[in-house]
């Protein structure tokens, strides 16, 4: 079995699986306790916020331990709101996820206005040339359909040569690329545990000011007063230790990134008719979006997963009827592309077998959907 989506969720780490049985053990307490046992878990959960702050260059008060990405986006694009009078103007790139993209329709009916970011035919967002002040701006790191990496620290530039605070969507991109909060010079950032090997249920907001930042939980005065409720150590410690796994196995990206573009070389040229989205621009290292035109997107996944090659496509479906998803429409690809996608995306230690079995998988699949388009 090749489990190839890691965009949608990783599989545990075996580091963090032998950890968390052992952990299990306990010991089990209150983190706001004042008794022995509180304060030895309330220790080892601030020790995880300064590994955490020095493995993403931020300080540990710019770390805010949430539950994973979708409070981070939350929190911040209401907080920040709420907080700062403004133009009540939104800049957000077209092919931003549907956390953002929602948060941002809500804002609408609130009186806020929204601008979009286009997108080029290589899904590389583009960067306005004219001046203009926003509330607040968002692009992604690195999209998690096509993987394509986007020009954050370019944006960056742009956001404080307008004064709008800049927020980005780097749930993909953490874990599979070096990154430094410091040296990018965001106002915000996120890390979701499940996308990087970890247990699902925690995650990291990256503030450069925490000051500009209010709560949408409110407790017991937990991180710092800006995310209240009894904190959830055990799911920190573990997202912890395989940030930590992820980072120090950073050197290999480009090995894997080599291992996956003669993969999609031998594919087209098995497939004349396949298309690799985004192939001429910069891509995560382990993210393939193939499209093979005349050949269901869906129908390839079910095949696939028959060969226990699990996949997943980019397309959204209501009442059984197939749409090219946001992100592939801003790209302005057809229907007969999108709606043949599907989503390759393996972890940093893909082997070049891996990759030739889903190629042979793809191969065979593609013969016998191809013998029923023709029928």
């Amino acid at each position: 079995m090749i489990y190839a989506d890691y965009n949608g969720t990783s599989k545990l780490k075996d580091s963090v699986k032998k950890y968390l049985i052992e952990r299990l053990e306990g010991p089990f307490g209150n983190p706001n306790a004042i008794h022995s046992i509180g304060n030895q878990i309330k220790m080892a959960y601030e020790e995880c916020r300064k590994i955490c702050a020095d493995l993403l260059g931020a300080e540990p008060h710019q770390v805010i331990f949430t539950s994973g990405s979708s409070e981070g986006i939350s929190q911040v694009f209401y907080s920040h709101l709420a907080l700062n009078k403004c133009n009540k103007k939104l800049l957000i790139s077209e092919i931003e996820h549907s956390a953002i993209k929602n948060v941002s329709k809500t804002l609408e009916k609130m009186g806020f206005s929204v601008d979009f970011l286009k997108t080029d035919p290589n899904g590389k967002v583009i960067i306005p040339d004219e001046k203009k002040e926003y509330c607040i701006a968002a692009l992604m790191a690195a999209n998690n359909e096509t993987g394509v990496v986007q020009d954050y620290n370019e944006f960056a530039k742009w956001c404080r040569e307008n004064k709008t605070p800049f927020f980005c969507d780097t749930t993909q991109y953490i874990g599979k690329m070096p990154f430094s909060f410091k040296d990018s010079e965001l106002d915000f950032a996120i890390v979701s545990s499940h996308k990087i090997g970890s247990l699902g249920g925690s995650g990291i907001l990256l503030v450069k000011d925490p000051q500009k930042l209010k709560p949408i939980i409110f407790g017991g005065g937990q991180e710092y007063s800006l995310r209240g409720g009894t904190q959830n150590y055990i799911g920190v410690e573990c997202m912890t230790l395989a940030l930590k796994e992820l980072v120090e196995d950073m050197h290999n990206s480009e090995a894997q990134d080599k291992i996956k573009k003669d993969f999609e070389k031998r594919i087209k040229n098995q497939i004349p008719e396949a298309i690799i989205i985004g192939e001429n621009v910069k891509r995560l290292p382990n993210t393939t979006l193939l499209s093979i035109p005349g050949i269901h997107g869906q129908g390839l996944q079910i095949e696939l997963e028959s060969r226990d090659i699990f996949v997943t496509t980019s397309s959204a479906c209501s009442d059984n009827e197939p749409e090219t998803s946001h992100v592939l429409k801003s790209m302005g690809l057809d229907d007969s592309v999108g709606r043949s996608v599907i989503r390759i995306s393996l972890d940093e230690k893909a082997s070049e077998k891996d990759y030739a079995d889903i190629e042979d998988a793809i191969i065979k699949s593609y013969k016998v959907l191809k013998k029923i388009k023709s029928y």
